[in-house]
């Protein structure tokens, strides 16, 4: 099977959008995971419900949501504009819309990891005199480790597949924010595209088929690992 350079170009924006979306997101991801599993506080559940609305939401409805708040005239959009970040129909923006839609999924791998560690472990490790941010990185990080790779694959994926945000706030332009699902998309509109958007489309199967996996191994891990 041979890809069409303009089938490639998609493919590596896809990639670069998807790791940019990762990588920038799984920090606060993390942080958010620990915060809703450890911490009980006034609005705890109007937060976890305002971390999962991306899941809930039509994808379409939170792209414009990104359009209204970092397009050029948004409130934020023209602030970022003044110090040269433009968000609006770039790649940039296809990223932030990609870390948008997959926070929810990664947050809530990893919250099961930390929802099933013995608070007791960390208590015993406090008690030998080491600080809560020794305790985090040397015991706590280190069993959740498998749940935070399992959130940072599905967010991966996510990423990958993401469309219905990514096209309302970014468009479609090849080369700079047509990504694979678009791409697809584009190749379905025009007379003769069918076999090129098969061959994005069984891509996409396999990313999607081998994330998913790579998560339920994951997964399995930790819950060796915890039951240790």
């Amino acid at each position: 099977m041979s890809f069409a350079p303009e089938e490639l170009a998609a493919l590596g924006l896809s990639l670069r959008v998807s790791l940019w979306a990762t990588v920038l997101s799984l920090p606060l991801a993390v942080a958010m995971a620990w915060l809703l599993a450890r911490r009980d506080f006034a609005g705890k559940a109007l937060l976890s419900a305002l971390v999962h609305l991306p899941l809930v939401l039509p994808p379409v409805v939170t792209g414009y949501l990104l359009l209204l708040a970092f397009g050029r005239q948004g409130w934020l959009g023209g602030v970022l504009e003044s110090v040269g970040i433009v968000l609006a129909f770039r790649w940039t923006g296809a990223a932030l819309a990609a870390a948008i839609m997959g926070f929810p999924l990664m947050v809530r791998a990893i919250r099961l990891g930390f929802e099933a560690v013995d608070p007791r472990l960390e208590e015993a490790a406090a008690t030998l005199g080491a600080p809560r941010a020794q305790v985090f990185w040397t015991v706590t990080l280190p069993l959740i480790a498998p749940a935070v790779l399992a959130g940072a694959v599905l967010g991966f994926a996510k990423a990958m597949g993401e469309f219905g945000a990514t096209i309302t706030f970014v468009a479609n332009i090849p080369g700079e924010t047509r990504t694979l699902p678009s791409a697809i998309y584009t190749y379905l509109q025009v007379p003769g595209g069918e076999a090129a958007a098969l061959r994005l489309l069984l891509l996409s199967l396999v990313v999607a088929v081998g994330a998913v996996l790579a998560s339920e191994v994951l997964a399995r891990r930790m819950a060796k690992r915890i039951g240790r």
